[in-house]
């Protein structure tokens, strides 16, 4: 399978990064259709977009991700769109039913990404119970049955902690259900991913640490009789040279807004650290980590076209089927990824379905090879 790309739907005020730079984007509606059919233009599968109510950590206004969804799905032929939602503020019943009717609205192109959620404040600010962290990703395993139920059961019935439904049949069920995302690094997460989901989304890691990601996850899949699919997050900065395109990263994280970015970093590892093994999303992040708020940094997807396409690559040999992407300026950068970069990485890949024994420079072969290595029993 070719390795999938995405881009991250700049619904919302501030950027991709929580810096001063200088941004050339937009989370106008107008700028936002531009870039969808930009991005179904030069190659991009699938885009993102993010959920956030209320203003924080640099996002000042937002635009809702369902509604906001539709829109783009509606304005664009191809191009998949992912909605973030949490299960604390839908009755899945009722996202089940928006759902069904998106998909007979633009040719079964919807897609949800599940989000168990790390912002407290903004849940208890608009009155709903937060759970404790292992209670949410519980919630929303319990949301993610309820919509399969709905959408491929007669008279569907669910008793749960979180969510009920009594003999339900909708008209229409959908004739593809939406694919369903999950993102978290948490034990919690992984076994939910494991059971339930049909992609599970990484922060931004190493090639190293995202291949035993793949394993870990795909192999508790495996044990419930599941496969699963895998997303990366990164950060892309695409420039004629490597000594051009570290540059403008390091700029990135010199202006970083340090009061926004500290007062992200302190409510998300709250979040990450409040698991029994601490091992929940952003952890272990550093500052230059977290002024992407998914640490795309640390993907690494930084330098000239052909060295972005051979990184790309490289994770898509560890296991990774989706790269999930940010972007300083987002619309001509995601024309210009579409246009330099994507086709580089199908050439690879064509070089390696014929048989060619491909090298993509030292380094990455060498993180290749020790990261499919296999492990010791």
């Amino acid at each position: 399978m070719s390795l999938k790309f995405a881009y991250w739907v700049p619904n919302v005020s501030g950027g991709l990064v929580v810096s001063t730079i200088e941004q050339r984007t937009s989370h106008d509606p107008a700028y936002n259709v531009e870039v969808a059919r930009a991005a179904e233009r030069v190659g991009f599968e699938y885009a993102l977009t993010q959920v956030r109510y209320l203003a924080s950590y640099g996002a000042d206004a937002q635009h809702e991700s369902t509604s906001f969804s539709l829109a783009l799905l509606l304005a664009t032929e191809r191009l998949k769109v992912i909605a973030a939602v949490h299960p604390f503020f839908w009755h899945p019943g009722v996202l089940a039913k928006f759902a069904a009717t998106a998909q007979e609205l633009t040719g079964d192109r919807l897609a949800l990404n599940v989000v168990s959620g790390w912002f407290k404040a903004e849940a208890t600010q608009l009155g709903v119970t937060w759970h404790e962290h292992d209670e949410r990703y519980r919630q929303s395993e319990e949301f993610i049955r309820l919509l399969r139920g709905v959408w491929s059961e007669d008279g569907y019935s669910q008793r749960g902690d979180f969510f009920n439904a009594t003999d339900i049949t909708f008209r229409p069920q959908p004739r593809v259900q939406p694919e369903l995302f999950q993102g978290g690094n948490s034990t919690a997460a992984q076994a939910m991913a494991a059971r339930v989901s049909d992609w599970y989304f990484m922060n931004g890691r190493s090639i190293a640490d995202a291949a035993a990601q793949v394993r870990e996850v795909g192999a508790l899949a495996a044990a419930n009789g599941r496969s699963i699919s895998f997303g990366l997050n990164g950060f892309a900065v695409v420039r004629e040279s490597r000594e051009e395109a570290s540059a403008v990263l390091e700029e990135i994280v010199a202006k970083a807004d340090v009061a926004k970015v500290e007062g992200f970093g302190a409510a998300v590892q709250e979040a990450g650290n409040a698991t029994k093994d601490r091992k929940g999303m952003w952890a272990d992040s550093s500052f230059r980590d977290l002024v992407q708020y998914n640490d795309g940094f640390r993907t690494g997807l930084v330098g000239t076209p052909d060295e972005v396409a051979r990184r790309a690559l490289a994770y898509r040999l560890v296991g990774v089927d989706l790269l999930l992407l940010g972007f300083l300026h987002v619309k001509e950068e995601v024309e210009a990824f579409g246009e330099l970069v994507i086709p580089r990485v199908r050439e690879l890949e064509q070089r390696l379905v014929a048989g060619e024994d491909l090298r993509l420079g030292p380094e990455l072969d060498e993180a290749v090879a020790a990261a499919t290595s296999p492990v010791p029993a």
